[in-house]
């Protein structure tokens, strides 16, 4: 290491190290030896990081709130489906580009065996790449492209567990004490029974309980997820040395935002949830330090599939933030909700709670993204409205895949739980909103209100604070792929619904006047661009329910730097009015028109995005 970058590495060090030795001998118990290799292990990475990579840190750093403006959009994909391979990505940049994305989030791409990889989630070696997808040169060379035409990527890191073909696993199942204490090895089921008592399933119907036996160990492993995925233990600071060493591997591969995967799960405790404990706090904490000292251009992007009153505390504190960017979930289930009961009433509730959070808190908000829908409500507020959890989750699962006679969703059930009454649920947006129906049907009339419905939602989708994320396919309503039912190794997970390839013939047809491609991708790149054009739509705005006294219509206001918005979406199936009674000279943002803003009609799955200046 050169003197100038010793300088900024104990620089930076300096400005953490008293609490990063606090967090880390209070964790694991005033073990000097493992904090001193940690931060050798951090002055290597930093000395190893390119000067590209460098360069960029320093440009980030020069804007801390790079991703909390108004310009931003992201695109979550599959390396395989959208380009077959990370090569293949590299060639499709200009089309990222003309979606008006400048954030990519591949999915999981890190090795992974093929029959067991759980769609990636499974690792075997955090250090290569899966040899179909290309090679970690590969990533580099996709990630310096997009850098090049100002595009940051986002990837997947998953720290609860690895494969059980993973070299630890490997070497613990043949015995060696050393790589057992990575896990959580048992010599018989005495504890595992006792940690069965308060954790619950994650997989209840494919993969039920939390431990398995290895026959070659001949003792017992924690599984919280599948069979063939080890829990690994985060008591052992060994781990989390490796851990965020593999972590700080993939940022010097030009990564920017880290996606830690089920993170809530990574800290265990016999006679708890082995959910969100104060532990977990302090290692993504010391990770969120790490990637400040090594890379400070990278930050975390925590995935907390929980309700509200769990997800936030994983931002930290202002003072000492931890995740930069959390995933708005429960807003996404809700708009479902939504579109199922055409009732804006939890949907304002929710809305209201996010609105009332500190603005330096990040949500990447989305419709639809590689996973199910969870019905994770808020039950207690329904329950005022009669509404009863078990039946009401069969209701919108009945609605959303089409087997009620009003509804043209079309959608399929993901680990059905009859002995719950619980189900969860999967489909593109564009199949969920009913223009495969209408397409099979051949029915213009119905066509023309699906897409409708879409536009509207990717409208309150891109009206949200935070970073608004399209899911591949969604810009030119990509529908269901039912081929997955006669594919051996995907079709027990009906995830792959929605999973399927990017239909690149289809994409054509978004330049064809009229097609269902070209009037969903001309009307979400307008609202992309006209976003872009007006800092009303910055993290930093004020945000607020607008009470329209109709339960078909929200309405959101936002306000910024001498500008207001009033924003209107009408999830009913009839024309309904708004009886709001705002004072200005409004416009319509997409016509530019002047707008009266008392009483307004909002048109059936249709939206308004009013303006003012001041």
């Amino acid at each position: 290491m050169n003197k100038k970058d010793e300088k900024i590495f104990n620089d930076r060090l300096a400005k953490y190290e008293d609490e990063l030795k606090w967090l880390y001998n209070e964790l694991y118990n005033n073990d000097e030896q493992a904090y001193s290799y940690f931060i050798s292990m951090l002055a290597k990475f930093f000395s190893e990081r390119s000067k590209e990579l460098k360069e960029w840190d320093a440009k980030k750093e020069e804007n801390p709130g790079w991703y909390t403006g108004c310009d931003m959009l992201g695109m979550l994909m599959y390396t395989n489906c959208f380009g077959k391979n990370l090569q293949g990505v590299r060639s499709h940049l200009d089309y990222i580009e003309s979606c008006g994305v400048n954030y990519i989030h591949l999915m999981p791409l890190l090795e992974s065996p093929k029959e067991r990889s759980d769609g990636g989630y499974a690792v075997s070696d955090f250090r290569k790449v899966q040899p179909e997808l290309g090679t970690m040169e590969d990533l580099a060379n996709l990630s310096a492209d997009c850098h090049e035409r100002g595009i940051s990527v986002c990837l997947d890191f998953v720290m609860n567990h690895t494969s059980e073909d993973h070299e630890w696993a490997q070497r613990a199942r043949r015995g060696e004490k050393e790589f057992q204490d990575r896990y959580f090895f048992f010599d018989d089921w005495n504890e595992p029974d006792d940690y069965e008592e308060t954790v619950p399933q994650v997989f209840p119907q494919t993969a039920p309980g939390n431990f398995i036996w290895c026959n070659e160990a001949g003792k017992v492993v924690m599984t919280t997820f599948y069979p063939y995925q080890w829990d690994l233990n985060y008591r052992n600071p060994t781990v989390f040395n490796d851990m965020t060493a593999n972590m700080l591997f993939l940022c010097n591969q030009g990564v920017d935002i880290i996606r830690l995967d089920a993170v809530p799960y990574i800290w265990k405790t016999v006679g708890t949830s082995c959910r969100n404990l104060p532990q977990v706090h302090s290692l993504v904490r010391m990770m969120h330090i790490a990637a400040r000292i090594v890379c400070p251009g990278t930050i975390l992007l925590g995935e907390v599939v929980m309700e509200p009153s769990k997800v936030v505390p994983y931002f930290g504190t202002i003072e000492k933030p931890e995740c930069q960017m959390l995933y708005n979930v429960t807003t996404m289930a809700s708009t479902w909700h939504t579109v199922a009961t055409k009732d804006v009433k939890l949907l304002k509730h929710q809305l209201g709670i996010v609105f009332n959070l500190p603005k330096q808190y990040i949500f990447l908000n989305y419709l639809r993204c590689h996973d199910d829908i969870g019905w994770g409500l808020d039950y207690e507020f329904l329950r005022q409205f009669g509404v009863e959890q078990v039946s009401h989750k069969k209701y919108l699962n009945d609605y959303l895949r089409g087997a009620m006679y009003e509804s043209s969703s079309r959608g399929e059930l993901y680990n059905d739980d009859p002995k719950l009454g619980d189900a969860r649920l999967c489909g593109t947006t564009a199949s969920l909103c009913g223009i495969e129906a209408a397409e099979y049907e051949q029915d213009m009339s119905k066509l023309d209100w699906s897409v409708k419905l879409d536009i509207m939602l990717h409208a309150f989708l891109l009206t949200q604070s935070g970073i608004p994320v399209l899911y591949s396919g969604d810009e030119i309503g990509q529908l269901n792929d039912y081929d997955y039912h006669t594919d051996p190794v995907k079709n027990a997970d009906s995830r792959y619904l929605h999973r399927g390839d990017f239909d690149w013939e289809s994409a054509k047809l978004r330049k064809k006047k009229g097609s269902r491609q070209e009037r969903l991708f001309s009307a979400i790149t307008k609202l992309v661009k006209i976003r872009k054009q007006h800092r009303v739509f910055d993290s930093a705005a004020d945000t607020w329910i607008v009470e329209t006294y109709n339960d078909h219509v929200l309405g959101i206001g936002r306000f910024y730097q001498n500008e207001k918005m009033i924003a209107l979406f009408n999830f009913g199936d009839y024309d309904e009015k708004a009886f709001i009674n705002e004072e200005g000279n409004y416009k319509n943002l997409l016509t530019r028109k002047r707008f009266d803003t008392k009483n307004v009609t909002v048109p059936a799955h249709d939206f308004l995005w009013l303006c003012m200046e001041y």
